[in-house]
Formats: structure tokens, C-alpha cells, sequence
């Protein structure tokens, strides 16, 4: 037993301590979070919040020894990993009879995996579906603004027309001029 799989499990274990380590240090920190900072006339509040959180960082479990429950833990842990990553161990049977033959499944992210070319491409494609798409709007908005400039040049010929005709003498034909004021009030 001193073969890829032991290093393996020892690893996994030194990670697995450190994990718990951590996990003490964030309660110590936060036993000592209620201590010497709150007002005489809250005290009692604080203290019983403090009791509070105390039983819930308890677990019912609390009584099997740390080793033990280490040991458990990283059993469970390690055969989990096997099953993922090895190719021989059996899902239901027996863990201690299978061969551990590791070798990585192909998963399917594998094959998806895109080459620096088909990214290029790909980006070219946006990049040019992109500019198409502006250029029609751009079309689009020319044709509409062209399309408005000759409605406005249409109606302002026809005021010009309206307003521009002279009577015989050569004196502007007021008739016409007040006609045009009433169907601009009209509209």
C-alpha cells in the first residue's frame, strides 16, 4: 500500500484536516464575537444570542471522536473521487474487492472544446452579422429621414406658392395669406 492510491488518500486527508482547521478557527472567532462590547442594559440580550449560537455550532453527532469521524469522512470522500475518475471501481459491489484502474473519462466538455480557429471564426461571424445588422438600421433610418425631408420640402412649396402669389399691382394677395393661417389653425 504505498502506491499512487496511498498518496492519493494522504493528500486528500491533509486537505481534509485543513478544511476542518478552518472551520475551527471561524467558530472560535465567533465565540469571542459577544464578549466585552455591548452595554450593561443589553447584556442579557447578547448573552442569550451568544448561548444560541453555541448550540447551533453543536452537533448531535459531537460524541464520535474526531479521528474517527476524520477517518469516515475521508473513506467516503475518497471513494466518492474513485467512482468519478476510475474506470473499474463498481457502483453497489464491493469497494475493498475492486481494481483501481484510474484513468480520466472523456467527459463530453472534452469534445466541446472550441480550437483558436473555430473561436476566430466564430467571432468574425458576430462581428460581421453585427455590422450587416447596423447597416440596415442605418438604411433604414437614411430612407425614413429622407422620406420626411421631401413631405417637409412638399408642404413648404405649396405655402411658398400660397403665400408668394401678388395681386395685378404687385402687392401680396392678403385673401390668400389669411385662407392659408385659417386651415394651418384648422389642422
Amino acid at each position: 500500500g504505498r502506491g499512487f492510491a496511498f498518496r492519493r488518500k494522504q493528500k486528500i486527508e491533509r486537505q481534509y484536516r485543513k478544511f476542518l482547521k478552518k472551520g475551527r478557527k471561524v467558530h472560535s472567532q465567533k465565540d469571542d464575537q459577544f464578549t466585552d462590547t455591548y452595554p450593561e442594559h443589553l447584556k442579557h440580550l447578547y448573552l442569550a444570542e451568544e448561548e444560541r449560537l453555541k448550540k447551533r455550532c453543536r452537533t448531535p453527532g459531537d460524541s464520535v471522536l474526531p479521528e474517527e469521524k476524520l477517518n469516515k469522512a475521508v473513506e467516503s470522500f475518497v471513494l466518492e473521487m474513485m467512482r468519478h475518475h476510475c474506470t473499474a471501481l463498481p457502483r453497489g459491489g464491493d469497494e475493498n474487492k475492486a481494481k483501481f484502474f484510474c484513468f480520466p473519462l472523456v467527459t463530453e466538455g472534452k469534445f466541446k472544446k472550441k480550437t483558436s480557429n473555430q473561436k476566430a471564426k466564430e467571432e468574425y461571424e458576430k462581428i460581421k452579422a453585427e455590422r450587416a445588422r447596423k447597416k440596415e438600421e442605418a438604411e433604414k433610418r437614411k430612407q425614413q429621414r429622407e422620406e420626411a425631408q421631401r413631405l417637409y420640402k412638399q408642404k413648404k412649396m405649396q405655402a411658398y406658392k400660397i403665400l408668394s402669389k401678388k395681386t395685378k399691382k404687385g402687392q401680396p394677395n392678403l385673401n390668400l395669406q389669411v385662407e392659408f393661417l385659417l386651415q394651418k389653425i384648422q389642422q
